[in-house]
């Protein structure tokens, strides 16, 4: 079962298999809303979580594929800032944020310490591996370098093999591995700690407050009519409707229509009409009107043809 955990009215996954799945087998897209690590301060690619619109996320509990929850650590951490004194820039600290963490933090911690422990052990072994494997070598670069500086024969003796494995012995002592060489594994998925409870759709609360829009309701009704005949669909803000139309995934083809959702029955001014025909014009794309009415969605294309 995908976890979709709510925070603030939205719903993010974080889990990389998840969204994948949602993707491929259920035909939702979602905005990856994340910074990559290797390149944190660009924002042309980015990475989990996945930021799903409120009708996907209904979607996706309604067809059974989805469990929406919530961290009661959220909460809790939610009304501990609450309670914390503030700074003279208005932000809240805490007086204890030099000596204590939470437990996720101090977990992190932990599995790091673990983590460079075990590479300093394999970078130990690799290293004396490695200078065993080369001690002949070694130990006659030095002999060739004293004898043409003119050592006295007892020091080229301490240049032998035997005296660079005798080195050897003491090479846990001297060896260092710095904390800035480790490898650190990124993760693909949030590990919940602590208990989370799932949170029901139909009621309504500070992190859904959703349910029981009629406004909602009218663009949940469209986005599930347009996603059962086959389409992918995303926020279409940025061209000024409700959702961007695509006759298949967005990765391979461009949207087709603009979908501008509202309410049944009611007047649309002249103006937003040749406004939206006018912008799906200029972007190559067509217009859909879009209105339910006892759960059946009515569609009328628009298209600007300019003066006859």
């Amino acid at each position: 079962m995908i976890l979709l955990h709510l925070l603030e009215g939205k719903a993010f996954v974080w889990n990389a298999e998840d969204a994948r799945k949602i993707r491929e087998q259920h035909g939702l897209v979602g905005n990856l809303v994340g910074a990559l690590a290797r390149k944190p301060r660009q924002n042309a690619r980015l990475g989990l979580p996945l930021q799903l619109l409120p009708e996907e996320t209904r979607l996706l509990v309604e067809i059974g594929a989805a469990t929406l929850v919530r961290s009661c650590l959220d909460e809790m951490a939610h009304s501990e800032e609450d309670d914390l004194p503030m700074d003279s820039a208005g932000s809240s600290f805490s007086p204890d944020d030099g000596g204590t963490s939470r437990p996720e933090v101090e977990a992190y911690k932990q599995h790091l310490h673990e983590s460079y422990k075990g590479q300093w052990s394999l970078a130990l072994q690799e290293k004396r591996r490695t200078l065993e494997n080369l001690s002949d070598r070694i130990a006659e670069g030095r002999t060739r370098r004293k004898r043409q500086r003119g050592e006295p024969e007892e020091e080229l003796m301490e240049s032998s093999p035997q005296g660079q494995i005798k080195e050897l012995q003491n090479f846990e002592e001297t060896f260092t591995f710095p904390r800035e060489a480790m490898m650190v594994q990124l993760p693909t998925a949030r590990l919940p700690h602590g208990k989370v409870e799932e949170v029901d759709l139909h009621q309504v609360s500070s992190i859904w407050p959703h349910a029981g829009q009629k406004e909602h309701e009218m663009r949940y009704q469209v986005f599930r009519d347009l996603w059962q005949k086959g389409y992918f669909l995303t926020t279409g803000s940025k061209f000024g409707g409700d959702f961007l139309v695509y006759p298949g995934d967005p990765m391979r083809f461009h949207a087709h229509y603009i979908a501008i959702c509202f309410p049944y029955n009611e007047e649309i001014p002249l103006s937003d009409i040749i406004i939206a025909g006018r912008l799906g014009t200029n972007v190559k794309k067509t217009v859909l009107l879009c209105s339910t009415n006892e759960g059946t969605v009515t569609y009328t294309s628009l298209q600007w043809s300019g003066l006859q």
